[in-house]
């Protein structure tokens, strides 16, 4: 299989972060984002710890969050080398505006960038969540904002995916930072998550991982043999790709930008449901077969997490 050079990888599949207790995270977003919990696993690389995933009612791609808790992790550090924030697109601003104020939940905003009204929010451990007026429904995510020192080593990481840069803005912030640049660069098409955007602010500072850090972002590839073609892309200008991993529910396959950020390209199939019934997602702990026969002691060190109602 082959891609033209018109082609884009479609947009983001999962977005992957690191949080605090997990109660407190499944809290927020079922509760105050309104996602669904689709899937309750282990961390497949520490049986140790939890893998949430939060969804569209249908799990669908690009509209996945997934998190890593931990009880006792510090908080991150704002700065360049990560993803600083997480976007959604949705229907109606000032009803979920009404709705944040109603439930007594502070949001910045409204605000306007690249045309499109927006707020921002905070996670229980201070994700940025931004919420965008898009469409005329609630569509998954928007896009996602990288914090780089210099934006070219990253850009030309979009750029080989068929990204194609659509607008750019500095923008005077009014905080620590005082003037941003942003530039964004859109797949083509409707999809999810279509757009990333690039964010250079005039203050310089490193990132450090902690509760509330985007660990990764996953971009889709419809097919197996798609991943395979961007693996070579990929590789052909320069970056180190791994091997594929099989993740149960999707394979993956992993890179740095020049700029620091770590990438996956994550595949369509087979979806959330390989393992359970599409009405019953999320509502049994499931993990991988070499697990399975020290399930009792993983439950038994798991926390237990409540689903509000």
């Amino acid at each position: 299989m082959s891609l033209s050079e018109s082609q884009a990888i479609p947009g983001l599949h999962h977005v992957a972060a690191i949080s605090g207790p997990a109660q407190d995270n499944l809290e927020f977003w079922t509760g105050t984002l309104h996602q669904r919990l689709v899937k309750r696993t282990v961390n497949f690389d520490d049986s140790g710890t939890y893998h949430l995933y939060y969804g569209d009612n249908d799990a669908a791609p690009g509209s996945i969050m997934t998190f890593f808790p931990f009880v006792h992790m510090g908080p991150s550090g704002a700065g360049a080398g990560i993803a600083s924030a997480v976007a959604y697109a949705i229907s109606n601003l000032d009803q979920r505006m009404g709705n944040l104020a109603e439930a007594a939940i502070n949001f910045d905003g409204p605000f306007e960038r690249f045309g499109e009204r927006a707020i921002a929010l905070n996670d229980p451990d201070g994700l940025r969540v931004e919420l965008i007026e898009r469409g005329a429904r609630d569509e998954g995510f928007h896009s996602v904002t990288f914090w780089l020192d210099e934006i070219e080593p990253t850009a030309t990481v979009p750029e080989a995916m068929g990204y194609k840069r659509e607008a750019d803005e500095t923008i005077t912030t009014g905080g620590t930072s005082g003037i941003e640049i942003r530039l964004r660069y859109s797949s083509i098409g409707p999809e999810r998550g279509s757009a990333v955007d690039l964010m250079v602010p005039d203050t310089r500072s490193i990132g450090r991982a902690g509760a509330g850090t985007i660990h990764h972002v996953a971009f889709r590839a419809r097919t197996v043999e798609e991943q395979q073609v961007w693996r070579r892309r990929l590789s052909g200008i320069g970056r180190d790709v791994t091997s594929v991993i099989n993740r149960q529910y999707f394979d993956a396959i992993y890179f740095y930008t020049l700029g620091g950020v770590s990438f996956e390209i994550a595949t369509d199939p087979p979806g959330f449901s390989v393992d359970e019934y599409a009405d019953h997602l999320g509502e049994a702990l499931k993990q991988p077969e070499k697990y399975e026969a020290d399930r009792a002691r993983i439950e038994k060190v798991l926390p237990e997490i409540r689903v509000p109602a």
